[in-house]
């Protein structure tokens, strides 16, 4: 069964997308981008975030949707605006949402779950064979979907057995 999943770095200025299909174990890369709000106007940005996402499911028709969990910023304001541009991103699908913590997908790409951003860029590439540059935001949002399609394998053998 092929499976293509769409994995979302969600930011309040730019939005990571990446989109992989997976048969059985074998990963192959789709596209990649990242929305960028250009508008003053927070309420905007959302209708940004939301248009840009709803672009994305029609034109790749996934059948899965990841996103990256909120982390509790220094800052309660950063953290709230990154919950909110997520939330735009989530009813933008019609799909179920996984949600996977930044140290789960980090621990799941590179082995350590305080990996840096350059860490995750190399090993995407690596997965995906991808060449030339990748940007870090569009890396992250792959990197997600990467980690979804691993942890759907493990509850997939896991069903197995029992």
């Amino acid at each position: 069964m092929t499976l293509r999943i769409v994995g979302i770095d969600p930011g309040s200025r730019t939005t990571g997308y990446g989109v992989i299909e997976c048969t059985r174990n074998q990963y192959h890369y789709l596209g990649s981008g990242c929305i960028r709000t250009v508008a003053d106007n927070w309420v905007m940005r959302l209708q940004q975030i939301y248009d840009g996402v709803r672009e994305i499911i029609v034109r790749y028709q996934p059948n899965e949707f990841a996103i990256e969990q909120v982390f509790m910023h220094k800052n309660a304001n950063s953290a709230l605006k990154l919950g909110q541009a997520r939330g735009a991103a989530i009813v933008a699908v019609n799909l179920p949402v996984h949600e996977y913590a930044p140290r789960q997908v980090k621990q799941a790409i590179v082995g350590y779950g305080a990996a840096e951003k350059t860490q995750i860029q190399h090993m995407v590439k690596q997965i995906l064979g991808l060449k030339g540059k990748l940007a870090s935001d569009a890396a992250d949002a792959l990197a997600i979907a990467l980690c979804h399609a691993n942890c759907r394998s493990v509850r997939g053998i896991l069903s197995e057995r029992s």
